[in-house]
């Protein structure tokens, strides 16, 4: 309850300091989680203290989505369950098109930062892909999205330096096919840690909110079911919001 208190805190507006108001960029993140030998874990690393965005905060493998995620092949397509739930009160014209690149963006994130690659060895020579996937399909590989799970989403408010509409994905660490070294080096120590565990670390005050909410969908078994509502965190006319996305 505390988190959530605070987040209400953070969630704030804040006046730009020139007049301007960011419109939130599309964004994805990937929570990956094993649940090999008891209670739950997840992978989380910390960002580079140099960066203009949540500098030195310990996060999930995640960040914007590329014109490239909309245009690059895959070897299993997301779930219908998932797709209709991204397409509730998606900004802009909301399409299966850009559902589907928000979930590959994590599966892209996931390689660029953490080394991982969920995704599968064509049987045919893959299509080639667009620029940014070059480094993901030069392993073998083709990015899988049939195992992942929307399970929460938050928008930064107005009146910061960026602005993301963050859909967060989980999907079982089961689903890694191959891991490498990371790519880009934009996160370091990277750790499997408990939820609990995770408390511990300097968290962006919706990580801890989001691992709740994770917690949750555990615990009632509603995201193995696929029946999890998804909470949507964002600000309206000043006021913080927390709705549920259901369909």
């Amino acid at each position: 309850m505390a988190d959530y208190e605070d987040l209400k805190k953070d969630m704030a507006p804040k006046p730009s300091p020139d007049g301007t108001v960011l419109k939130p960029r599309d964004a994805a993140t990937l929570v990956i989680i094993d649940r090999d030998g008891g209670e739950p874990k997840v992978l989380m690393g910390k960002r580079r203290d140099d960066l203009a965005f949540m500098a030195g905060k310990y996060v999930f493998p995640g960040g914007r989505m590329d014109l490239d995620d909309k245009a690059v092949a895959v070897a299993n397509e997301l779930r219908a369950s998932e797709t209709a739930k991204l397409l509730v009160r998606m900004r802009g014209t909301p399409s299966a098109v850009r559902a589907r690149a928000l979930a590959a963006a994590a599966v892209r994130e996931a390689f660029e930062e953490a080394g991982l690659i969920i995704g599968s060895r064509p049987a045919a020579p893959a299509k080639a892909p667009p620029d940014g996937w070059k480094p993901f399909f030069d392993t073998g590989f083709v990015p899988a999205l049939t195992a992942m799970t929307f399970f929460a989403r938050a928008i930064t408010p107005p009146g910061r330096s960026r602005r993301f509409d963050t859909r967060f994905f989980c999907i079982d660490a089961s689903a890694i096919a191959e891991r490498r070294g990371m790519v880009d080096g934009e996160l370091s120590g990277l750790e499997w840690v408990t939820i609990e565990g995770a408390r511990a670390f300097d968290l962006p005050r919706i990580t801890r909110v989001v691992l709740e909410d994770l917690q949750d969908q555990l615990a009632d078994g509603s995201l193995d079911a696929g029946t999890n509502p998804v909470p949507f965190y964002y600000s309206l006319n000043g006021s913080f919001k927390r709705d549920l996305i259901t369909v």
